[in-house]
């Protein structure tokens, strides 16, 4: 078993993009389950296209992680089947090339390390992300309760100002509703 297994199968994933939002990662990988708030050290968030290319889901620039000394990236830990990994490398776009999981340690608030398995862009071209990616992040950071420094820093990325429709950003949207059906 690799350090990727926290044993019965279960793999650690530290989100820091769209997939901080508890209806995002849901969509694909129902079965996610929350783990903890984590910080991963000496790494930036960046924007970015793969080769230049607008993504085509959300309208803008992607989230990756970059080395980065002194810096830091908030995000969350979610626990997930081993067997849930083919589906999480499909949304990353791993087989495409424009993703490729990496292992990274976070730092829990509780001051635990935790080794995961997260994502980092290959071959991409900064560039700012759409309103509507930005909003996910930004809804994930809060559903989550990250440092409200952080949260600041994330309200503050500059977006295309992309205001076409986003196919993605509804169905969240329709998953959020629901969610606060059932637990109404």
């Amino acid at each position: 078993r690799g350090p990727m297994e926290a044993g019965g199968g279960c793999v650690l994933y530290f989100a820091y993009g769209s997939n901080l939002l508890r209806e995002r990662l849901l969509l694909s990988n129902p079965a996610a389950a929350l783990c903890a708030p984590a910080r991963l050290q000496d790494f930036k968030l960046e924007f970015g296209h793969h080769r230049g290319r607008t993504s085509s889901l959300w309208h803008g620039g992607t989230a990756t992680i970059v080395q980065s000394p002194e810096d830091e990236v908030w995000g969350i830990v979610w626990k997930m089947n081993a067997s849930s990994l083919s589906s999480l490398d499909k949304q990353e776009g791993v087989e495409d090339g424009i993703y490729v999981p990496i292992e990274v340690n976070v730092h829990t608030q509780a001051g635990k390390v935790l080794t995961c398995r997260s994502y980092q862009m290959k071959d991409y071209v900064c560039g700012p992300p759409s309103p509507q990616y930005k909003k996910v992040i930004c809804m994930g950071a809060e559903q989550n309760g990250l440092p409200a420094d952080y949260q600041k820093k994330l309200e503050a990325i500059e977006t295309n100002n992309y205001a076409g429709p986003v196919p993605i950003m509804e169905e969240i949207e329709a998953a959020i509703k629901a969610n606060k059906i059932q637990s109404a």
